[in-house]
């Protein structure tokens, strides 16, 4: 079976990509885990990321937005010792400084998924990569989304970061061609 060159570093990475990746994703809980991770990945690996998906689940309430948002300082301070989680405090503020933006987020759009679907007018976006180094790191509706976001109040929220996020949630599909997962996401 032929696989993206990038998942195939290690079995976590294989089976996110053979799973998830790039499947398209509605549900408000799962769009805000992802956005929240992949803000998380800032200057990691996304190994590192899914290494520490489970903890990430069981530290902030399996990405419960509205129990999030109600973190207080003590909250911080246990997440900043908790080592199933990336132990930065900008990085642990965001958590909740997004959850409250997407709560927002919900209550003017009635979902988060409807707001952030925008963006690609509700529909997949179809890409034909032949090789890695023809997708791209960032593109315009991306630089969009991320400036939209950044408005609301979103941390970490950068192009490249709402890029990865678009393909990871299948607002893209950036499966190179030859991938058997390309036509399956599509389904």
């Amino acid at each position: 079976m032929k696989r993206c060159d990038w998942s195939e570093s290690n079995p976590l990475e294989t089976k996110y990509h053979d799973e998830e990746w790039g499947v398209p994703v509605h549900d408000d809980r799962l769009l805000f885990e992802i956005l929240v991770l992949e803000g998380m990945q800032s200057g990691l690996s996304w190994a590192t990321i899914l290494a520490k998906r489970s903890g990430y689940q069981e530290a902030v309430d399996n990405f419960d937005a509205a129990q999030i948002a109600t973190y207080g300082e003590d909250k911080i301070q246990a997440l900043l010792q908790d080592e199933r989680v990336v132990r930065n405090k900008l990085k642990v503020n965001a958590i909740i400084s997004n959850a409250k933006a997407f709560l927002k987020i919900q209550e003017e759009h009635g979902s988060f998924d409807t707001y952030i679907w925008s963006f690609v007018q509700h529909e997949p976006i179809i890409n034909n990569w032949q090789k890695v180094e023809d997708v791209p790191a960032v593109t315009p509706i991306a630089e969009d989304m991320s400036k939209s976001l950044k408005k609301q109040g979103f941390k970490f929220v950068g192009p490249t970061t709402c890029y990865a996020f678009m393909q990871a949630v299948g607002m893209v599909n950036d499966h190179l061609v030859d991938c058997f997962r390309y036509h399956e996401v599509q389904k």
